[in-house]
């Protein structure tokens, strides 16, 4: 087996959805003046919701929808405390974190009556496709052909995203309350309507993510699944500078760097050196970011003030 090949891009296609699409909430967040921390909590809800409606269902449409859904729900959370309360927004982010890890431990033993994680081999998980001219062209076929549906949604959604921040009304709304909420207000723009409308997407992607995560790349669900990988999708956030396809571009440097770590372990390479590698080179990224998303989210906020 060689390190690098064409299932290794393969690989970092699947093992890059979750990360991109949660980067991608943080993006739209990010543009309206809100710094989302709590992303992790919300992937980490969204798997939890998926599995649970696979088991009762068995249907994967209504469990990508519920995963969806409850994620929504509960970054609505982060809009009411941020939004009317004035709350900190990291403070509440991190509180999502914590309080997504802890239901989704409690609900896990209280609806399935297992610890640490659950496994039903009567489940299915999302099937791949395989795309019939697609899959037939060299190179191509072997990168992009043989994946599940979300793979492909979160490669369509940062292009989707660009229309509608860079072509539509309302997307360069949102840029403006993100560039300055102050006098965003003062044309009239309804700044906390799009604050609102950016969380809940954020919390809809963010629960996509989870879906992939535990449906698609498994077809299970274990405490703290989403083990950091929504941190790292805020620093890809951040790293692409909160434009679409510079969160694309990001994110698949962190879903390579994923799945090289895994490709790793078959060199006899000690598993905790390559599980490393996300997050070195998350902490990399941000020590070359040097807290400039940070810092922008924060005048925003002071800003609205």
């Amino acid at each position: 087996m060689e390190l690098f090949d064409l299932s290794l891009l393969n690989s970092t296609l699947r093992m890059v959805t979750p990360i991109l699409l949660a980067a991608l909430g943080g993006m739209l967040c990010s543009r309206v003046g809100i710094f989302n921390v709590g992303l992790e909590g919300l992937i980490l809800v969204g798997a939890f919701s998926a599995i649970v409606a696979n088991y009762f269902t068995g249907n994967l449409i209504v469990s990508v929808i519920f995963a969806a859904f409850i994620s929504l729900l509960f970054s609505l959370i982060l809009a009411v405390m941020a939004i009317q309360f004035k709350a900190n927004m990291i403070v509440v982010g991190i509180a999502i974190n914590f309080l997504a890890l802890g239901l989704t431990t409690f609900l896990l033993r209280a609806i399935f009556d297992v610890k640490g994680a659950f496994y039903d081999n009567t489940m299915t998980g999302l099937p791949n496709i395989n795309i019939p001219i697609l899959e037939n062209i060299p190179v191509l076929g072997a990168i992009f052909s043989g994946h599940t549906i979300l793979v492909y949604v979160a490669l369509v959604v940062p292009f989707i995203l660009f229309v509608f921040m860079y072509r539509t009304v309302t997307g360069f709304r949102m840029l403006s309350v993100g560039y300055n909420q102050v006098a965003a207000r003062s044309l009239g723009i309804h700044v906390e309507g799009l604050q609102y409308l950016a969380i809940a997407l954020s919390g809809i992607l963010c629960g996509l993510a989870g879906a992939q995560l535990s449906l698609g790349l498994v077809t299970m669900f274990s405490e703290g699944m989403t083990a950091g990988r929504g941190f790292i999708a805020l620093v890809a956030t951040m790293l692409g500078q909160s434009h679409p396809f510079g969160v694309l571009g990001a994110s698949l440097l962190f879903g390579l760097t994923d799945a090289l770590s895994t490709r790793m372990q078959s060199f006899s390479i000690p598993t905790q050196f390559t599980s490393m590698i996300p997050y070195v080179l998350t902490l990399v990224a941000m020590f070359l970011l040097k807290g400039r998303g940070v810092e922008t989210d924060e005048t925003n906020q002071q800003s609205s003030r």
